[in-house]
C-alpha cells in the first residue's frame, strides 16, 4: 500500500467501481499522488484531479516516472517565480525563503522550502511558524512536488492542512508570441496570481471556485477584438490597479511592491472605445530566461473576444524581444476551464505544488 513518502510521485491505482453478478468491477487510474490520508487519496491525472476513497482501493503502487524536470530545474523555476512576485518582507532559513506581503496573495505570504534550511527539518518548520507568528500571520508553506515531499511528510505528521494542487505550467515564447487569430479564443482570469495567473489557492486569483466563470473557452469564439488597442507600459495606471484590486480584494501598499518591484516588468492595458477592458502583467526573471504571466483579466463586457489571448501574445512578444525563451504561469488544477485554455495556447505542466496551512487556521 502507499505511504506518505509516495506523495509527489507517479502511481497507479486499481479501484472498485461497482459490482456485477457478485463480482467487483475495477478501473485503473494513473497519475501523480498529491494527497494521502487515512480516508482517501488524490491523484493528478491527465483528465483532471481524481479523489478515491481508500475503501475503494483494491491495489496501488508507485510506478516509474514519465520524463520530468530535474530537481535543479524545479528550483530554478521556483526562484524565477519568486523574483517575479517579490514579497516586500523577507527572511531566510538557510536556502529556504520566508515571504510576507500584508497577506496579499498566498504566494507572497508563504515559505518556499527548497534547498537546505541549515537545521533539522523539524526545527526548520518550527522556525517558519515562529517567523509568521511574529508578523501576526498564519504560517503557509508552498511545497513543490516531489522535490519537497519530505517537507510534506513532516507537515502531515503535524496536522497541517492542504489547499488544492496548483500546476506550474510553461510554454516556449515563440509559440505564444506567434499565436494566430484563427485559433480558438478565450479569456483567462488571473489564476492564482497567472498562483489568471496563476498564484495561490489563498486568493481569488488561484482558480478558486467561481474562477472558471472568468474563463472564455467557448468553441469558435473569435480571437479578434481587432478594434481593441493593447498597450504595454512600465507602470500600471490607476485604472489598471482598480481592476486588479477588484480581482484580488484590495491593494495594500505591499501589493504595489509585489507588482512593481521587478527590473523588467510590463503592464498590459487593453482599451476599447477609450475604456480599459482588459489587463495583464509580465515579468522577466530567472537571469532573463523566464516570462512570468499574471493578472490576466478581462472585464465581463469584453469577454468572448479573445482579448486574453491578445494580452498574452503581446506580453510574450515583449519578453521574447528581451531575450526570454519561456513563459510560466500557475493555475489550480481544479480550474478546468483555465487549464484547457492554457493547454490550447501551448502550456504544459512543469511541476505541481501544494500550499500547506498550519493547524488552527
Amino acid at each position: 500500500m502507499l505511504r506518505q513518502q509516495d506523495v509527489g510521485h507517479r502511481i497507479v491505482v486499481r479501484r472498485i467501481v461497482g459490482i456485477r453478478e457478485g463480482r467487483p468491477l475495477f478501473s485503473d487510474a494513473l497519475g501523480e499522488l498529491v494527497e494521502l490520508s487515512e480516508t482517501h487519496l488524490t491523484l493528478a491525472t491527465a483528465q483532471g484531479q481524481l479523489r478515491v476513497p481508500v475503501a475503494q482501493v483494491h491495489r496501488a503502487k508507485r510506478v516509474p516516472p514519465t520524463r520530468r524536470p530535474t530537481a535543479a530545474a524545479v528550483v530554478a523555476l521556483e526562484r524565477a517565480a519568486d523574483e517575479a512576485w517579490p514579497a516586500p518582507t523577507r527572511g531566510r532559513l538557510g536556502d529556504w525563503l520566508l515571504r510576507s506581503a500584508e497577506g496579499w496573495t498566498g504566494r507572497a505570504n508563504s515559505a518556499l522550502p527548497i534547498g537546505d534550511p541549515d537545521r533539522p527539518l523539524a526545527a526548520a518548520v518550527d522556525a517558519v511558524q515562529r517567523w509568521y507568528a511574529e508578523l501576526g500571520q498564519p504560517a503557509l508553506i508552498n511545497t513543490p512536488l516531489p522535490l519537497a515531499a519530505p517537507v510534506g511528510t513532516e507537515l502531515d505528521a503535524r496536522g497541517w492542512g492542504t489547499r488544492p494542487p496548483t500546476l506550474v505550467q510553461t510554454a516556449p515564447l515563440p509559440r505564444l508570441a506567434s499565436a494566430s487569430d484563427d485559433q480558438q479564443g478565450g479569456t483567462a482570469a488571473d489564476q492564482g496570481d497567472a498562483r489568471g495567473a496563476p498564484d495561490d489557492t489563498a486568493d481569488p486569483a488561484s482558480g478558486t471556485p467561481g474562477a472558471a466563470s472568468r474563463i472564455d473557452a467557448a468553441p469558435g469564439a473569435r480571437a479578434g477584438g481587432s478594434s481593441a488597442v493593447v498597450e504595454l507600459v512600465a507602470a500600471p495606471s490607476d485604472e489598471w490597479l482598480a481592476i486588479a484590486a477588484g480581482r484580488k480584494g484590495g491593494l495594500p501598499d505591499a501589493a504595489r511592491h509585489v507588482l512593481t518591484a521587478v527590473d523588467q516588468v510590463r503592464f498590459a492595458h487593453v482599451y476599447a472605445d477609450g475604456t480599459l477592458v482588459a489587463i495583464g502583467r509580465g515579468a522577466v526573471t530567472g537571469q532573463g530566461r523566464w516570462l512570468g504571466l499574471s493578472l490576466i483579466e478581462v472585464l465581463p463586457v469584453a469577454r468572448r473576444q479573445g482579448l486574453a489571448r491578445r494580452v498574452i501574445n503581446e506580453l510574450a512578444g515583449w519578453g521574447a524581444s528581451g531575450g526570454a525563451t519561456h513563459a510560466f504561469l500557475q493555475v489550480e488544477q481544479r480550474n478546468e476551464a483555465a487549464v484547457a485554455l492554457y493547454q490550447r495556447l501551448g502550456f504544459v505542466t512543469h511541476h505541481t505544488y501544494l500550499t500547506r496551512v498550519a493547524p488552527g487556521r
